[in-house]
Formats: structure tokens, C-alpha cells, sequence
């Protein structure tokens, strides 16, 4: 394996699947699936989930709410999504542990760093719910803080779009596919592939990320394997 710990990032408009809100139970299933063929050649896999797809805290303020209350309502989103992909997990036969950046010590654990490398070690799958804790930042930026962090080889951003493109593919038959590309490029270019400051962060730390279609089964053990499959974003 080209990658020996990664982190990965899901949307969480991913769980959906064909749904218009909420978590598709098939879908998780084989993200758990896909998960365990890499887990099964020892690769360490921390997740971070997004919470799209049951709240995100900018669509709640742009209709009125207070931002800092949409915000940690999108963090409790994330958790919920951490559950489910927990539970889907566990049901493959994997063990995982759920750390989140809020307290809430019924249902998980508070993320502590090293307690975090240590169930990577032991070969759990370590799924890091409610963003940084803190309003105004994206799980993008909770990803790749979480990543530097419990220091993952790289991140692996998961999609329903197999790269980075010059422009949208699906709304631009022309757009064209990076296989390759620098941070400078990226940034040069206007192009999205994460909020600036998570993009920047990543970019200071030197931690390289590849955007791949997770929706196409064996995608994952592609890019951990080292097949050019997505896009690379690297120094």
C-alpha cells in the first residue's frame, strides 16, 4: 500500500445516496465494505464526516438563525452521521472507536490525540465527529486539522465527482480533468477543492490530498494502493 494511515473524508450529503435528505442504508454499507478491503491489508483509517446532508449552519443563517447556533447544530449533524457510519462499520466486522470535538460522553468519546493514534495502531477505525467544536469552520478544515494531527499520510477526499476539473463536469461537458496538480495551481486557478482555510492549512503542513469518486466500488483501494485514479493535489 502506497498510503499506512490515511485520513478519509465523506460528505455527508455521500450518505444520502439516492435519498433528497437523511443516510441511505445501502450506501453505507458499502462505504464499510470498501473500508474494510483496505483495512484488511493494514491500513489505519480515521473518517471525518460533513453533516449536509441533515443540517449545514451557513443555509441555516442565510434564512435568519443565529450562525454560531447553526453551526453547532451542523456539529451534532455530524455526529449523527458518525453513528451511523460507526454502526455500519461494526456491522462489516470492523472495530471503531467515535471521538468528537464536543463532550458528550454517553454516546462517544472526547477526541484526545493520543488516544486516537493508539486505536489506529490497534487497527480500529477512528471516525472524528462534530467538526473542530468550534463555529466557523468547516469539517473540511476539522478534517485536515484532525489529519496533521494523528499524522496521516495524506487525505482522501471522497466525492461524487472523480477529480478536480477545470470547471464543474456536471454542468460543463468540456471541462477538463487534472490527474496532477500543485496548491499553487489550484489556488491560482479559482479552483474548489476545499475552503481556503482548510486548503491553506493543508497546504503549510505540507499533507498532500487526492479527490476521487468514493461512489465507484475499489476506488478506495485504488488511491491507498497508489493507481492514479482522481486527482493529487501536492507541494
Amino acid at each position: 500500500m502506497k498510503y499506512k494511515r490515511i485520513l478519509l473524508k465523506l460528505s455527508g450529503e455521500a450518505l444520502m445516496g439516492d435519498r433528497q435528505y437523511g443516510i441511505d442504508p445501502v450506501r453505507l454499507a458499502e462505504y464499510a465494505k470498501d473500508i474494510k478491503t483496505i483495512i484488511d491489508y493494514g491500513v489505519e483509517v480515521a473518517i471525518v464526516i460533513g453533516g449536509g446532508n441533515i443540517f449545514r449552519g451557513v443555509s441555516g443563517a442565510s434564512n435568519g438563525m443565529d450562525r454560531v447556533q447553526g453551526d453547532h447544530m451542523g456539529m451534532l449533524a455530524t455526529v449523527i452521521n458518525g453513528l451511523a457510519l460507526q454502526s455500519a462499520l461494526e456491522d462489516a466486522g470492523i472495530p471503531t472507536r467515535l471521538q468528537t470535538a464536543i463532550k458528550i460522553n454517553e454516546v462517544a468519546e472526547p477526541f484526545i490525540r493520543r488516544k486516537a493514534m493508539r486505536h489506529l495502531e490497534k487497527g480500529r477505525v477512528v471516525i472524528f465527529g462534530g467538526g473542530t467544536g468550534n463555529p466557523y469552520f468547516t469539517t473540511d478544515s476539522a478534517a485536515v486539522l484532525r489529519a496533521i494531527e494523528i499524522e496521516a499520510d495524506v487525505i482522501l477526499k471522497g466525492t461524487r465527482v472523480d477529480g478536480i476539473y477545470t470547471a464543474d463536469p456536471e454542468k460543463d461537458s468540456n471541462a477538463e480533468k487534472f490527474d496532477f496538480i500543485s496548491f499553487d495551481d489550484v489556488l491560482s486557478k479559482g479552483l474548489k477543492v476545499m475552503d481556503t482555510t482548510a486548503f491553506t492549512l493543508s497546504q503549510e503542513n505540507k499533507l498532500p490530498i487526492v479527490v476521487f469518486d468514493m461512489n465507484t466500488k475499489g476506488n478506495l483501494l485504488k488511491v491507498v494502493s497508489g493507481e492514479n485514479i482522481g486527482t493529487q493535489v501536492n507541494i
